[in-house]
């Protein structure tokens, strides 16, 4: 994998490579953030990160696209919901080929409830695509997980507002699709708040 290639990968069907205009400007930020986002979360509060699920599945069209794999290739994802002083706030969704989980990325099945950023930023060796976005709807595979979090506060009828992020990070030529999404409520926690700076990530303490 090639550094141009790596820096720009193909967008899948209603991902979008910059803020639409109808995001504010706190959207905009959050949603376009570089760096670590746990280390930004924990400028706005107490973290807690839960583990909703992992598995193994045949990878969707929407994310093998953005992976440059086949759709239906054995993946290897993980799902979880981060939560910001007791508010659930952002769930998030990784994946990588399967193969890779036992490779390149093998630490991905090791994190349990520390942040994937324990691992990213530590390699110089890691390569990120730059940021796609769009508002969640039922054919992209991580909707469900935001419908999920949603319906468990009982909230479903909001899961049409929420915006999601995702992005590619390359290690040995072995990508790992990152997806992570902000929740109605996390957005009323920042009213009024001015955009955090941005900070080095800090490995969470084991």
């Amino acid at each position: 994998m090639n550094l141009a290639a790596a820096h720009h990968p193909p967008l899948a069907a209603g991902w979008l490579a910059s803020a639409p205009p109808v995001l504010t400007l706190t959207q905009r930020h959050w949603l376009f953030r570089p760096g670590a986002l746990t280390a930004g979360l924990r400028q706005v509060g107490q973290v807690r990160l839960r583990v909703l699920a992992e598995y193994a599945d045949g990878a969707p069209a929407d994310e093998a696209h953005a992976m440059r794999i086949a759709p239906g290739a054995p993946v290897w994802v993980r799902e979880v919901l981060m939560s910001v002083d007791g508010i659930d706030s952002v769930p998030a969704r990784s994946l990588t080929p399967l193969r890779a989980s036992h490779g390149a990325w093998q630490g991905m099945r090791r994190l349990l409830t520390r942040p994937l950023a324990d691992m990213l930023y530590h390699d110089s060796t890691v390569i990120r695509s730059p940021f796609a976005c769009r508002r969640l709807a039922s054919p992209v595979p991580f909707h469900a997980t935001a419908l999920s979090a949603l319906a468990a506060n009982g909230k479903a009828r909001e899961a049409g507002r929420v915006w999601a992020r995702r992005s590619v990070f390359w290690r040995q030529g072995q990508p790992l699709l990152v997806a992570e999404c902000f929740l109605p409520d996390f957005w009323k926690l920042l009213a009024g708040r001015a955009a955090p700076p941005l900070v080095p990530h800090q490995r969470t303490p084991r």
